[in-house]
């Protein structure tokens, strides 16, 4: 009997909004969360790329180097720094501390670091290296002259990493079961998609090209854009914050009978802990090869796709209302996608099938973007037909690509990686989560920005080095598809019978036994309650 049948929904009502009345006071405010750390990632997805891309001497090559010399090392830190947190406080207060380092660091780059730029900015230095530094290392010392907006792509990355993957999807995962996943999921991903709508919208509205006088902030239409943009992230913050909390004291309460006197399991955690019990489990290494792949295939596209941009609207006004125009479209695509196909296809066709679904996107549209670049006289009568250039046409296709694979990411990636979570036990999930949604996904990205540079060093530019890209991109996705193989098998096997149990015994982590043998582990690791069991206020 399918799940509509057994919650007693029609067919549209189980088609379009499969959820009970009981389950509102839970899912309503989860949805709403999700939205808005979804509208703000948007908005800083847009914002990051400009301030880099556009940055005096700069452009998008100097992408691949913040994220392997300045992402991946901070990425590191952060998830270090979420499982010590995690080891002392509550998963509500990790949400707090989490979130506020976030809003603290936009706050100060809006009113402190980005009015006194000129000031910070090392411009001499940096002409100093670059006048003997080979010119494939621009993009590096690029970074160093504009380190301010440096520090605001990499807090705009993390976000993405730390509060949207690692805090909320790991809380998501521990009060939902498989059954609701299957329900809630797509919703959630119809949510974040309409928030790209409203982002985009946001970013097209805020980027002016008209400087306000008025307004006694910057000395150019951008700089108050960048005022407005940093303002509603931060009020986007406090809403996250209150809506948690009456999250966490209104809907989600302990489970009865953990409160009276059941010993609280213990976990010992650690970040190098976290790895080893990664390294150990199949289940968790296919995971991470499907999000590092995913990360390292988008990468490689959009640094080329990002320099045909560049080469089309050098205005940083221009550039980030161009960002908001995508975003647009892509949370129209996206939205109708979750609405009329991905929750009715989770549900209907078995986890690996949704799981293919974006390499499949991702593999057609990029090879339609690389086959306009490298074979321009084959494109040219596209070109006429549309009365474009062969930049515009270029910019075009690759626009197309991020647009269907984003789509693709916010609806079945994320739906079924999630999922792939929740039959591991709660031990599991912590330790995997924090290592491959806090790391693993920079991997994948730093691993694409590592190819970059050494593609940069060698041929000089991105369009010297992009036939090589495109056969590396074509390698991501078969190993993409391979995991999603390997992955279907074990997951299907977990959920076969129970809703949430632990890994197989193989793939176990390391006993404490195991660990005690080391003095040193011991030393580092510290003793944390596991979250006790959730149900919903009735």
């Amino acid at each position: 009997m399918s799940d509509r049948e057994t919650l007693g929904f029609g067919k549209v009502r189980g088609f379009l909004w499969p959820i009970r009345r009981d389950e509102l006071k839970k899912f309503i405010p989860m949805l709403m969360i999700f939205f808005l750390i979804a509208f703000n990632y948007n908005l800083l997805r847009a914002s990051k790329d400009t301030m880099i891309v556009t940055a005096p001497s700069s452009g998008a090559e100097a992408i691949p180097f913040v994220k392997v010399w300045f992402m991946l090392p901070m990425a590191f830190v952060m998830t270090y720094l979420f499982t010590r947190l995690s080891n002392r406080h509550s998963r509500e207060k990790v949400f707090y501390i989490m979130l506020s380092i976030f809003l603290a660091f936009f706050f100060v780059f809006t009113f402190i670091l980005y009015p006194n730029r000129e000031f910070l900015h090392p411009n001499q230095t940096a002409d100093t290296l670059q006048a003997f530094l080979p010119a494939g290392l621009k993009g590096l010392v690029a970074l160093f002259r504009n380190w301010i907006f440096t520090a605001f792509y990499v807090m705009s990355e993390l976000w993405s990493a730390m509060i949207l993957t690692v805090l909320f999807w790991g809380f998501a995962n521990e009060v939902t079961g498989v059954k609701e996943a299957k329900r809630f999921y797509a919703l959630f991903g119809m949510g974040a998609n309409i928030s790209g709508i409203f982002a985009g919208q946001a970013v097209m509205y805020l980027s002016s090209s008209i400087f306000r006088p008025i307004i006694p902030y910057g000395n150019s239409a951008w700089d108050q854009s960048v005022l407005f943009l940093n303002c509603t992230i931060m009020l986007s913050g406090l809403g996250i914050i209150i809506l948690f909390r009456w999250l966490n004291k209104k809907s989600i309460i302990p489970d009865e009978a953990s409160n009276k006197g059941t010993p609280k399991e213990k976990i010992k955690t650690s970040l190098r802990n976290n790895f080893k019990y990664l390294a150990k489990s199949k289940y968790l290494l296919c995971i991470a090869a499907i999000v590092m792949a995913y990360n390292l295939g988008i990468n490689l596209v959009e640094v080329v796709w990002k320099n045909q941009v560049k080469a089309l609207y050098p205005n940083p006004s221009d550039f980030n209302n161009y960002m908001g125009q995508i975003m647009t479209y892509m949370g129209y695509i996206a939205t109708l996608t979750s609405f009329f196909i991905t929750g009715a296809f989770i549900r209907r066709f078995s986890w690996a099938t949704g799981a293919l679904v974006p390499p499949a996107i991702m593999l057609i549209t990029g090879a339609l973007f690389f086959s306009v670049i490298l074979f321009p006289s084959a494109a040219a009568p596209v070109g006429m037909l549309l009365g474009s250039t062969p930049l515009m046409l270029s910019v075009m296709f690759g626009t197309m690509q991020n647009c269907m694979s984003r789509a693709a990411k916010y609806t079945l990636f994320d739906a079924t990686k999630e999922m792939s979570f929740i039959p591991l036990s709660n031990e599991c999930k912590l330790r995997g989560k924090a290592a491959i949604d806090g790391v693993g996904s920079r991997l994948g990205k730093s691993g694409g920005s590592l190819i970059h540079q050494v593609l940069l060093i060698a041929f000089t530019t991105i369009s010297a080095s992009t036939p090589i890209i495109a056969g590396i991109f074509l390698l991501v996705i078969g190993v993409w598809a391979i995991s999603v193989f390997a992955l279907g098998k074990q997951f299907n096997t977990l959920t076969a019978q129970h809703e949430t149990i632990d890994i197989p015994e193989e793939e176990s982590a390391p006993t404490l036994q195991d660990e005690a043998t080391s003095v040193q582990e011991e030393e580092e690791e510290v003793v944390a309650v596991q979250d006790e069991p959730v149900t919903v206020k009735s």
